[in-house]
């Protein structure tokens, strides 16, 4: 459900001359897959996860599947995972050998719900991922909490979240393991990558064999392991990304900011309820998501005067058939599922100008009086 005539993008990658340049100088090196580069975007990315271990891998669900299955979650374990994000999650959990177990969300911010984590816990339960959704950090002094009451490992999918904080610490920092990434659209790109953060570093030396064929050293292989090696080419293009992060950042903030205040003035509540910030959350703005009657109507209405939206995610897990093969609890989820049909994701990235912003203003609150 994404559409412009005129040109307001929802997203829009951010690739400079810098990017270009850095990009070159790996090619003429000679040097293209998982070399220096990768070491120094992997040490500069730990200095914003307050020194951690990280590991550059190939994307996201990587990242994902690699972090479960170095802290040895596989056959037999059930994983709690938020019933409303990306299916990445769910894929990792399946694709590690364990079983996803569906979770209700927060109304307000989206991401998993606390009391529903504690009541879906089984004797199998083994881990519990809590998503950062939309960039807004889940409450992760509750989550920890019950994780150490039940002995759960925590993988925190930070997917969309660079530089999103809970309580001042930032989020990657909390589990026994984090997994980034670095698709085109996320707040800072690779071109296509993800990275997992690890507490410690024998479980960094587990993800890097995993990611690298098994190999601890050349032609040692310790574990049956996968290609989810990073290209110093991507690595490369991260590491300026990385350099420009804080402020791209700083700017959805405050064009997040802005949308807010201007929507508030403009009182197209109930129609749309805006976005909430939690507190003691301190959220990065991957989406701008509220909540729409008459949602995919208001989205076409958009699409007519130029203005790109999206809905994230149109089916709460539990409804999709496909894991109803694999899961052996498939719960009810009446959060979840009201939030798949009521949300939608306006533009909220840094290169909108001061005249986009007023324009998806404007739209917005035309198609939700017409």
């Amino acid at each position: 459900m994404t559409g412009t005539r005129t040109g307001i993008q929802l997203a829009r990658p951010i690739i400079g001359a810098e990017e270009r340049s850095e990009v070159d100088r790996v090619l003429a090196s000679g040097m293209l897959a998982q070399g220096a580069e990768v070491a120094s975007f992997e040490a500069e990315f730990s200095e914003h996860v307050c020194g951690r271990p990280c590991v550059a891998v190939n994307s996201g669900t990587s990242a994902l599947l690699l972090a479960l299955m170095a802290m040895g979650i596989g056959r037999g374990d059930e994983v709690i995972i938020p019933g409303f994000t990306f299916a990445g999650t769910a894929n990792a959990v399946v694709l590690a050998g364990a079983t996803p177990v569906f979770a209700d969300i927060d109304p307000t911010h989206f991401c998993i719900d606390p009391r529903a984590v504690e009541a879906a816990i089984s004797p199998r339960t083994a881990a519990v991922i809590p998503v950062h959704l939309y960039g807004h950090p889940a409450d992760m002094e509750q989550l920890m909490a019950i994780a150490e009451r039940h002995g759960l490992a925590v993988l925190e999918d930070a997917a969309q979240a660079h530089l999103a904080a809970w309580r001042s610490r930032p989020v990657g920092t909390f589990g026994a393991t984090a997994a980034f990434s670095f698709y085109p659209t996320k707040n800072m790109t690779t071109g296509e990558g993800g990275l997992v953060v690890c507490a410690d570093s024998e479980t960094a030396r587990r993800v890097k064999m995993l990611r690298n064929q098994g190999m601890a050293g050349r032609y040692e292989h310790e574990v049956i392991g996968y290609n989810a090696r990073m290209t110093d080419i991507g690595a490369a293009i991260g590491r300026v990304q990385l350099r420009r992060l804080p402020g791209w950042t700083s700017t959805r903030r405050a064009n997040a900011s802005r949308l807010s205040t201007e929507f508030a003035a403009a009182r197209i509540d109930p129609v749309v309820v805006l976005p909430q910030v939690a507190d003691g959350a301190d959220p990065v703005w991957h989406q701008y998501t509220v909540r729409v009657r008459g949602r995919d109507e208001v989205a076409a209405e958009l699409a007519e005067a130029g203005v790109g939206s999206a809905v994230h995610y149109p089916h709460a897990l539990n409804q999709l058939a496909l894991y109803r093969s694999v899961c052996q609890r498939v719960p009810v989820l009446p959060v979840a599922e009201r939030a798949s049909r009521e949300v939608l994701s306006l533009p909220v990235h840094p290169s909108l100008s001061d005249a986009d912003l007023s324009a998806v203003v404007s739209a917005v609150c035309r198609a939700v009086r017409r």
